[in-house]
């Protein structure tokens, strides 16, 4: 099992940047497949970016690539999401989760955080 705790939420203005981090408690956070969701309000959580257990392989959703980045440290046990060129329509509460199985979707994440709020204003 595994636990995960978001930060780095915040209010930013549109066109800036925030960086989130999700710390994983457990020591086999490398087995895990990890990924970023969100959900705005009155939506459903939407699928934002997945990566793999090495970190070697990333992937997103149409609507942040290009501007947004997920990394991760194995020997930190955390895994970052680098959001720039911020749009009011990124306003969401952001979820990390975690994964056994090789690919990160909405149906396939085991764990997840408690959420971490973003907002941006036009």
């Amino acid at each position: 099992q595994v636990q995960l705790v978001e930060s780095g939420g915040g209010l930013v203005q549109a066109g800036g940047s925030l960086r989130l981090s999700c710390a994983a408690s457990g020591r086999t956070f490398s087995s895990y497949t990890m990924g970023w969701f969100r959900q705005a309000p009155g939506k459903e959580r939407e699928f934002v970016a997945g990566i793999s257990r090495s970190g070697t392989t990333t992937y997103y959703a149409d609507s942040v690539k290009g501007r947004f980045t997920i990394s991760r440290d194995n020997a930190k046990n955390t895994v970052y999401l680098q959001m720039n060129s911020l749009k009011p329509e990124d306003t969401a509460v952001y979820y990390c989760a975690a994964t056994l199985k090789a690919i990160m979707q909405i149906t396939t994440a085991d764990y997840w955080g408690q959420g971490t709020q973003v907002t941006v204003s036009s």
